[in-house]
């Protein structure tokens, strides 16, 4: 280990080799040598005075008993990664960029075993969990080569002989909190950017989904991370408040970023307001899918089943409402059905042919049927689903509802599961303030959120200019990004460019001509 890693007063421990390890097998079958259950702080593997059951959501069963991290785990983990942040910050663009590639290689190299353990805690189907893995991995990947390519400014001011020399320098420690839908693919997205732009991490993993988190603990400890870069303190739903608090309110925190419902992101805002940090939040979503007479409905209906029961339905970016204009709505619904019918099967994840697996949990299920009942009694009508999966108590069937008006629930709330509500429109007009009428974002980033299927032409271009969401997919077009909503659901993107650069700060020096040398000094 590099001598600039070392932490104070710690010795350099000697580190495995960067390579799979023979995996034993663990529950369910999952590799025993990724299934980590205590905490991960400054390099070591650290118990906690309790510990909270896994289970698996499909069957039931407990997946085995993870490390309850308190307040006390929380503090440690920050300061631990506050004393990494010394040596990180000062490392060569190069070597965090060597290091975020090992990490990527052996994500890689780990891919079925890693996505083993995503179906196991989450039920999401085998399938879509190797491609969480593979796209995980893109993430450390792309951040890689982004840490070799983090330059500052040189700015004209209005005097002749000055110039402005802008720096991007590392903020300090972030703090991290994922939620269970995405349970890889939200840590390496945030915590391969904070480690390229030089910040150390502290990762507060969803309750249900903590052996993904220390999984990719372990394999970035195989990687060569240093101690205390990436530290992961998972926890029981009963200590998530206080630990939230803890990691919101501590001094030696510098950025807070969060993905996860609205309720909590206003809740972690409030802690974090007192100490002024910076914060990401993406939470809630309520996208619209808006389908006009002049689409064609075949394609129309693939691309809402692509949109709508992607991990059943549980996904922020996901279709929530679907507008169609009267002229086509019975013909879509007709269609819509049969390809649920005839493409979408729910079983255990594990099972080649499950499209759809469990929800969550049972409280999940309940919103669900919540949604389902308040609808049906307001005039909804059940084209096909409606009710939970004789599979167990969180399968719900994939369910269609048409007849679908604004005062239901399914059509201000997300629902977060595999609900579709079909609401018919007569105008333009009418479809964007039916989209337009939530709280919560529109759409995001990498999946398709809102969407507009037409016939290439004005229509389109209309619509989109007047909703005020985050992503747009448009049948024969390419999709236009839009930021800085109105809305509830989103503060600062997290990847591309801007998902490091919120991780910098960005000091300034002014630089003085001299005329006797022409060489430039400076000053802060």
């Amino acid at each position: 280990m590099a001598t600039w890693l070392r932490l104070p007063g710690r010795a350099p421990r000697p580190r495995r080799p960067a390579q799979p390890r023979r995996c034993a097998g663990g529950p369910a079958g999952l590799c025993a040598a990724l299934l980590r259950t205590d905490g991960f702080v400054g390099g070591r593997w650290l118990p906690a005075a309790a510990a909270f059951p896994v289970h698996d959501p499909a069957s039931g069963a407990e997946l085995g008993l993870v490390a309850d991290c308190g307040v006390r785990e929380a503090r440690a983990a920050v300061r631990a990664a506050h004393e990494a942040f010394r040596g990180w910050r000062g490392a060569a663009a190069k070597e965090r960029s060597s290091l975020l590639r090992k990490w990527y290689d052996l994500m890689m190299q780990n891919k079925d075993d890693l996505a083993k353990i995503i179906t196991a805690e989450s039920g999401k189907p085998l399938k879509e969990a190797q491609g969480e893995i593979v796209y995980s991995a893109l993430f450390l990947e792309w951040f890689s080569e982004e840490a070799r390519r983090i330059y500052g400014d040189v700015i004209y001011t209005p005097a002749k002989e000055k110039r402005a020399l802008v720096l991007k320098q590392p903020l300090g420690v972030a703090a991290v909190i994922t939620p269970w839908n995405f349970p890889s693919a939200m840590i390496t997205r945030k915590v391969g950017a904070a480690l390229a732009a030089g910040c150390t991490v502290v990762v507060k993993p969803a309750e249900h989904t903590p052996f993904s988190a220390l999984a990719l603990a372990e394999l970035a400890n195989q990687a060569g991370i240093p101690p205390g870069v990436y530290n992961v303190i998972p926890c029981s739903r009963k200590k998530a408040k206080e630990v939230g608090e803890a990691l919101c309110t501590d001094p030696l925190v510098s950025k807070i970023s969060f993905t996860g419902s609205t309720a909590t992101g206003k809740v972690l805002l409030h802690h974090a307001a007192g100490s002024v940090k910076r914060v990401s939040m993406e939470l809630g979503g309520h996208a619209p899918f808006i389908v006009f007479d002049s689409a064609n409905v075949d394609q129309a209906v693939a691309g809402a089943m692509a949109s709508k029961f992607r991990n059943s339905g549980q996904t922020c970016v996901c279709s929530n409402r679907f507008l169609v204009q009267r002229g086509i709505h019975d013909s879509f619904v007709k269609k819509f059905a049969e390809a649920m019918k005839t493409n979408l099967r729910v079983g255990n994840g594990f099972e080649e042919r499950t499209t759809q697996g469990p929800l969550i949990d049972e409280k999940a299920v309940e919103k669900v049927e919540k949604h389902v009942s308040d609808a049906v009694s307001k005039g909804a009508t059940i084209v096909t689903g409606g009710k939970r999966h004789q599979l167990g108590k969180n399968f719900f069937e994939p369910t269609l509802l048409s007849n679908v008006t604004r005062d239901m629930l399914c059509s201000h709330e997300e629902t977060f599961g595999p609900l579709a509500p079909v609401i018919k429109f007569d105008t333009e007009e009418e479809a964007v303030a039916i989209a337009n009428a939530a709280d919560v974002g529109l759409a995001e980033r990498t999946t398709p959120g809102t969407a507009l299927w037409a016939a290439i032409g004005d229509e389109q271009c209309s619509a989109s200019a007047e909703m005020g969401g985050g992503k747009f997919w448009a049948e024969g077009t390419k999709e236009v990004k839009r930021e800085g909503r109105k809305d509830e659901d989103n503060l600062v993107a997290e990847f591309g460019e801007d998902g490091w650069l919120f991780l910098l700060s960005r000091p300034s020096t002014d630089l003085e001509s001299s005329r006797a040398t022409g060489s430039w000094h400076g000053w802060r």
